[in-house]
């Protein structure tokens, strides 16, 4: 991929949220073979029917046979989840964007091909790119939902082997960044596995923005602690995807779409405030965490309330025996914000912190930028220093993530 022409040229882009469509033997190629009927694996079948409204999807798959648009389900115990649309719009005009099923042949290759990838990348002037999970959604609530809990973990670790060795490995030229998975059922078996791929390199792992609408525990018990451990002592960052609490947020139950697309960053907003007025930030000082796909304009005016709240309310707001800190002063040690466009955001910059936000591309969602990240990019930043656009698009990456000075990733690690 070309270098920079010159000195006030875009960088190139270090996107810290991108997606991949797991291939279809992703799990069939790693599971022990007696698990090989139950483990995930793909069935081409017709739709019976699918909603989404209220932030909740609901699909019905139909039987090889009956009437129906066909497409490609990954199938695991009693799970049936088709591919659709909005996984993999890239390449597709906006009123070609539909709630639909698709099979492999109607996604562009570059959602699940390495190679094809790449060259995606390099259309879209991006050189690096971290990728969240699709079937496991976007932090493996698919296996800690699933009924047998043996089989989640070889699961776990199966798309962990795929995403470091396969999705991440030579091919990839260290140009695609590992985000790893943990069984979230299970603080203690999180820990083995975040400890076991920082051993081979992996800066990144997945984690709900709520975890409590999964039925786990909430940031403020003591019972992720191990987890947080292992990522404070690892250097490993904790990224929550907008989603990954499977509560998209929403206002009533027949609230349209438009509306919950709205304010996704709401979870985002919840969830941050949640972690400032936990203690976790002091308990665990190395701890970091970031916000894919939250946006950054929200962030000044919580910082602010969050600052007053604990100001004035500490004494009875159950906090001031475990927040010693500003919020705000916690924010800019340990929290990353992840935005694709956001204007306001940009120009409210000084009241984020230039060092916590990182950009992305989103590839290959309906919301992605993708083919024109660097024309958005330019548009937006227009007003911004070169250094402080190095910062945003990929400087503030590179240093968390652990990546080479150039913005690669390796099995070392860049550290």
């Amino acid at each position: 991929m070309a270098d920079m022409d010159t000195e006030t040229a875009f960088p190139l882009i270090i996107s810290v949220d991108d997606h991949t469509v797991e291939p279809p033997t992703v799990w069939q190629d790693r599971l022990p073979k007696k698990y090989l009927d139950t483990g995930p694996r793909i069935v081409r079948a017709p739709l019976k029917e699918m909603t989404f409204l209220g932030g909740r999807f609901k699909p019905v798959m139909g039987r090889p046979g009956e009437d129906g648009p066909i497409g490609d389900w990954w199938v695991y115990e009693d799970l049936h989840r088709p591919i659709t649309r909005l996984d993999t719009a890239v390449g597709y005009s906006r009123d070609e964007i539909k709630l639909e099923v698709i099979t492999y042949e109607q996604m562009r290759p570059g959602s699940y091909d390495v190679p094809a990838r790449l060259a995606d990348m390099d259309v879209n002037h991006v050189q690096s790119a971290l990728c969240f999970p699709t079937f496991p959604r976007f932090c493996g609530q698919t296996f800690t939902e699933a009924a047998d809990h043996e089989l989640g973990l070889l699961c776990v670790q199966a798309y962990n082997d795929w995403m470091v060795e396969e999705w991440c490995g030579p091919d990839a030229r260290g140009r695609l960044i590992p985000l790893t998975l943990i069984p979230l059922w299970d603080a203690e078996l999180a820990a083995a596995e975040v400890r076991r791929n920082a051993a081979r390199g992996v800066r990144a792992v997945a984690f709900s923005e709520i975890p409590p609408h999964l039925g786990l525990p909430s940031v403020h018990t003591d019972d992720w602690d191990p987890f947080l451990a292992a990522c404070d002592e690892t250097g490993t960052v904790v990224a929550m995807h907008i989603g990954s609490s499977s509560r998209m947020p929403s206002t009533s139950a027949d609230a349209p779409p438009a509306v919950g697309s709205t304010i996704t960053f709401a979870n985002c907003c919840f969830s941050m405030v949640d972690w400032l007025m936990s203690g976790k930030f002091e308990r665990f000082p190395n701890l970091k965490v970031m916000y894919a796909e939250g946006q950054i304009g929200w962030i000044p005016y919580i910082l602010e309330r969050a600052d007053v709240v604990w100001e004035e309310n500490r004494g009875w707001g159950g906090v001031a025996d475990k927040v010693h800190r500003p919020p705000s002063e916690l924010f800019a040690d340990h929290v990353y914000g992840c935005f694709f466009d956001d204007a306001f955001g940009l120009r409210n910059l000084d009241s984020i912190g230039l060092g916590n936000v990182l950009y992305e591309t989103d590839y290959p969602h309906s919301d992605s930028t993708w083919p024109k990240s660097r024309e958005v990019g330019e548009a937006q930043m227009g007003h911004l220093e070169p250094d402080v656009v190095e910062r945003i698009v990929r400087g503030n990456a590179i240093e968390l993530l652990g990546l080479t000075p150039d913005g690669l990733w390796g099995p070392g690690g860049g550290r």
